[in-house]
């Protein structure tokens, strides 16, 4: 189980390589984490958003998160995502995830259905007294068009085992906000999930982020935080500007497929996204690999 002093720094919501069939595919998932690690990350999500939870069925969801505890052995914390819409759904997710030997639980807002604030914090609430595990609720109202406001942040912050919250919102004013209303709450954190604003969600008092592009270059992003911590913010500063333009490159495609392209482009075969969505134009590709190249990312022969 995650310790509160391991809820910090780099934790890539990793992406689920696939087979033909579109099921997870093992020995891409063993590659990816083996990657994000060599990196330096704090952390390991497996499905979230980037690793297209949505695609993915029960027995499927339940393999990547076994996968995942077996392939960390123990080396960073396992936080293993559910985007479920019902409470009830939820719940089983968390207690199978618990079974399966995860550390902690990131919890996503339900979607399609709109529940007013009461209903949000039953949901949470009854999702949190289900399990022993610690919880990192998550924030994502660009996709799931529920917010989780800052009043009702400062609610859910009271239960004991929600520890956390990643926001993945253009909004940066939230997440100060977020900061402020729980500074007095013992061990919360406040994590960024929008890769722009990793330094100034520190620089806030943050406590490390959620981030894409760590899928692609853990070490970039693991960068802005040590250095960050280390109090050279200067150089944070700097890593975070050379992140940004690797940031820039999730409109080449439908999301999530971008990072999924790079790592094939970089040499790390996690086969293609889950249908409808398609991998990147050729020339979108070119484009990427140009961007990777800045970041010296391709493979030796191709750099």
């Amino acid at each position: 189980m995650l310790k509160m002093e391991d809820l910090k720094g780099v934790i890539p919501p990793i992406i689920t390589p696939v087979d033909d069939q579109e099921n997870v595919d093992e020995k891409g998932l063993r590659a990816v984490i083996e990657h994000v690690l060599a990196g330096g990350v704090h952390g390991v999500f497996v499905m979230g958003s980037n690793g297209e939870f949505y695609a993915m069925d029960e027995e499927n969801q339940r393999r990547a998160v076994a996968i995942t505890v077996d392939a960390v052995g123990g080396r960073v914390p396992v936080y293993a995502g559910i985007g479920a819409i019902t409470t009830k759904a939820a719940i089983r997710a968390a207690q199978s995830f618990e079974e399966l030997g995860a550390d902690a639980l990131t919890v996503l807002t339900p979607m399609f259905i709109k529940p007013n604030e009461e209903e949000m914090y039953g949901h949470f609430a009854a999702i949190a007294a289900s399990t022993a595990l610690p919880i990192l609720i998550y924030n994502n109202p660009g996709k799931t068009t529920n917010n989780i406001s800052v009043k009702l942040l400062e609610r859910l912050a009271h239960i004991d085992n929600i520890v956390g919250i990643k926001n993945t919102s253009m909004d940066f004013a939230q997440t100060v906000e977020y900061l402020r209303v729980t500074r007095e709450i013992p061990n919360f954190k406040v994590l960024s999930g929008i890769d722009y604003y990793i330094y100034a969600t520190l620089a806030y008092g943050g406590s490390g982020c959620v981030a894409g592009t760590a899928n692609v270059a853990p070490a970039l992003v693991t960068e802005i935080y040590e250095k960050f911590m280390a109090g050279d913010h200067a150089g944070a500063l700097e890593a975070q500007m050379r992140l940004i333009p690797l940031r820039n490159t999730y409109d080449y495609g439908s999301f999530p497929v971008v990072m999924k392209d790079c790592l094939n482009v970089m040499g790390i075969p996690v086969g293609s996204p889950v249908r409808p969505i398609t991998s990147c134009t050729p020339e979108r590709l070119e484009a990427l690999r140009n961007v990777l190249a800045d970041l010296n990312l391709l493979p030796k022969e191709e750099a």
